[in-house]
């Protein structure tokens, strides 16, 4: 009976979330679903669908403050992830610290349940994906203000595709190379200029090809690079995403980034009327993803930091339900453009 009780419950909470709109009215973007639960679920760790269609069960939290690293953009909450995921994070800023790297400004990682975000990525929904600022970390703990509204450093010299030697430096490079590393990783998105320099540094080596190939070039990314994981093993819902296959991505690949064609405004087909982009619901995504919205929250956030002696036990037994989130009326949704889908 107890547990006849509880899948009863979920599925109010479920139904609370996914009929918020009144009747007769659009299905409400998935973003504001996702976007307004402030803690995640106290579930084991699972994410769940695609890198850009998904969600996660079970996440925890950087912690704002580490020795080595500080977490950005505070406001936004999201500094959420596969506890896998933390864990990199963590073990990255101490060791680009023994490599001369002064710690990590952590950016966005995902919601606490993941899911698509009310502005910014189309990815980062399952917990696996996570931005790391090229700003060194500065020798003092910086306010929440100056968390929130400190601007990060592009790497390239002005109107140009190329990076600016007296911003990327051999630390920069170093950074990236630790970071591309790791078995865990499956590839990371830096801007092509600074996949130039990587190749001018580490190029000449057919030793370097099997972490060179992981650094992939893409649109953005001269302020920030993006390190994406391997789904993990208690993740079976998980969709991986297709092999960087072989070499250094140092060849004709990277020459295409630097003519007019990945650039150049996409021309409307004749004829053709625009198709206005539909923002994503909550059907669109994995039926999982239902599920875990309506799943108990942590009592605190406290309960899910992932810091020594984490115990997701005692998260989940003082778990409490979750209420629907206050969707504001009349919102436009953020639509965020996708660039061709030429790179992998």
């Amino acid at each position: 009976m107890a547990f006849i009780s509880r899948i009863m419950k979920i599925a109010g909470a479920v139904a609370a979330l996914t009929t918020v709109a009144a009747p007769g009215a659009a299905e409400p973007a998935a973003k504001e679903l996702f976007g307004r639960m402030p803690l995640p679920s106290v579930s084991e760790p699972a994410s769940v669908g695609f890198y850009s269609k998904g969600c996660i069960a079970g996440a925890v939290a950087l912690p704002t403050d580490g020795e080595t690293w500080q977490a950005m953009r505070l406001e936004r909450n999201r500094r959420w992830g596969h506890p896998k995921m933390i864990a990199l994070l963590e073990r990255l800023s101490r060791e680009a610290v023994q490599d001369g790297w002064p710690g990590l400004l952590v950016g966005d990682i995902a919601q606490p349940r993941g899911g698509p975000m009310l502005s910014g990525h189309a990815s980062h929904q399952v917990g696996l994906d996570a931005d790391i600022w090229l700003t060194p970390m500065p020798n003092r703990t910086l306010t929440r203000s100056e968390r929130a509204n400190t601007s990060a450093t592009s790497m390239l010299k002005k109107d140009s595709l190329h990076v600016d030697p007296k911003k990327f430096t051999p630390a920069h490079a170093r950074l990236l190379k630790r970071a591309a590393s790791y078995d865990e990783v499956q590839r990371i998105f830096i801007h092509p200029g600074i996949k130039e320099a990587m190749c001018e540094a580490y190029g000449g080596s057919r030793a370097n090809d099997d972490w060179m190939n992981k650094l992939r070039p893409y649109y953005g990314h001269h302020y920030h690079f993006h390190v994406r994981i391997f789904c993990p093993d208690d993740s079976p819902n998980c969709r991986p995403q297709q092999s960087t296959g072989s070499g250094n991505g140092c060849g004709k690949s990277l020459a295409w980034w630097f003519t007019d064609e990945p650039w150049a405004p996409a021309k409307p087909e004749p004829g053709k009327k625009p198709v206005k982009p539909r923002a994503v619901t909550l059907s669109d995504l994995p039926p999982a993803c239902a599920r875990i919205l309506g799943e108990p929250a942590p009592a605190d956030a406290s309960l899910v930091t992932y810091v020594d002696g984490y115990d997701p036990t005692l998260a989940r037994a003082t778990a409490v339900p979750v209420k629907a989130p206050a969707i504001p009326g009349n919102r436009v949704p953020v639509l965020v453009p996708i660039p061709a889908a030429k790179p992998n």
